[in-house]
């Protein structure tokens, strides 16, 4: 299959196409017994590990057991642990897993969290998994960016559930599968993530890789071709997932493997800037214009500049400016107290 072929069929935006979402879903259904996260256990009583044993732990009625392994039963016995109990762990004992299905974690938004959850606390415990060879430490099996984010605000616990998991790839596809729900998965996590299974030789090929995922081979492929990206361009692009899905990363990867990295972050610069299509960046591959002629259809004007707006961590909307002489403030989803301040702020600098 020629590399031209592969980004057929795709859909620009978001990075997860709808037959993700259904395979997730599907696979979600599946593990349902195996991680709950309903209200009535994320109001579980939290409390410090216990390091002492406790043999006698009586098993529930509500929490089939019978499936467990060896390896978990042992050490959930030895800790007096209910399974999907949520419990205080030090966040010193925790690491990341080497099948985490992120890569990239923004500065910005660990910041942004870290301030929420200073002020909020944590309100969603975090899944773990215990490492057995190194008995007190744990891996995260989905969780990676409050830990980091509990770790900025200066925090020296988490709430976690500790699950029964191996870690590998059915891991992976465990945090793949919640990460695809919460919209949380970019295209280039799974270009790098992928891209390292199949250098280690945890799937033989593409295909198979493809086939254990629930994925179409194509799909893949594409993420695969951004893979070859370096990681700084990767990076100017991860921070804007909602201009860079898998379509125009994929345009922008065959870019690159025309120009080289300056032109091809000259080029992701313009795409921002000018606001460019996924279209009109492929005629700029093609040749058909170049990166520094205007693309933008006659009579509409783009913004020059724009700001995100967030207020404690959410996205609320956006400042953006055009020309010498005009900005755009727009912003919704805001308290009438917010909103009526926000225009006494703005009257005052008017004046």
């Amino acid at each position: 299959m020629k590399p031209s072929q592969f980004a057929k069929g795709f859909q620009a935006r978001p990075d997860t196409t709808s037959s993700e979402k259904r395979t997730a879903l599907d696979r979600l259904n599946a593990i349902d017994g195996l991680v709950k996260n309903s209200p009535g256990n994320s109001a579980a009583p939290a409390r410090p590990m216990s390091t002492t044993a406790a043999p006698n732990v009586p098993e529930t009625d509500t929490v089939d057991t019978a499936n467990e392994s060896a390896a978990y039963r042992a050490w959930r016995i030895e800790h007096g642990y209910k399974p999907n109990q949520v419990i205080e762990l030090a966040l010193k004992s925790i690491k990341p897993s080497p099948f985490n299905p992120r890569h990239f974690y923004l500065k910005s938004s660990i910041a942004d969290l870290a301030v929420n959850l200073a002020k909020q606390g944590q309100q969603q415990a975090i899944h773990v998994i215990p490492d057995y060879d190194s008995p007190g430490t744990y891996f995260v099996s989905d969780g990676g960016r409050r830990v980091r984010a509990l770790k900025e605000a200066n925090k020296e616990s988490v709430k976690a559930v500790v699950i029964d998991l191996p870690i590998g790839i059915q891991s992976y596809k465990l945090g793949y599968d919640l990460n695809v729900q919460r919209d949380s998965q970019t295209v280039f996590d799974n270009a790098v993530v992928w891209k390292r299974f199949l250098d280690d030789r945890h799937f033989q090929s593409q295909k198979e890789l493809a086939e254990h995922l629930g994925l179409d081979e194509s799909t893949v492929a594409v993420a695969l071709s951004i893979a070859k990206l370096p990681e700084p361009v990767m990076h100017e692009m991860v921070a804007r997932p909602d201009r860079f899905g898998s379509n125009m990363a994929y345009q922008v990867g065959r870019y690159h493997t025309a120009r080289g990295a300056d032109a091809t972050l000259r080029l992701i610069n313009k795409i921002l800037s000018d606001d460019l299509s996924t279209r009109q960046v492929a005629d700029i591959v093609k040749g058909r214009v170049s990166a520094q002629e205007s693309v933008k259809p006659a009579g509409r004007q783009r913004y020059a500049q724009r700001l995100e707006i967030k207020l404690e961590g959410v996205s609320v909307g956006d400042l953006k400016s055009y020309g010498d002489d005009r900005i755009e403030l727009r912003l919704k989803g805001l308290t009438r107290e917010k909103r009526d301040d926000i225009l006494r702020q703005i009257e005052k600098i008017l004046k």
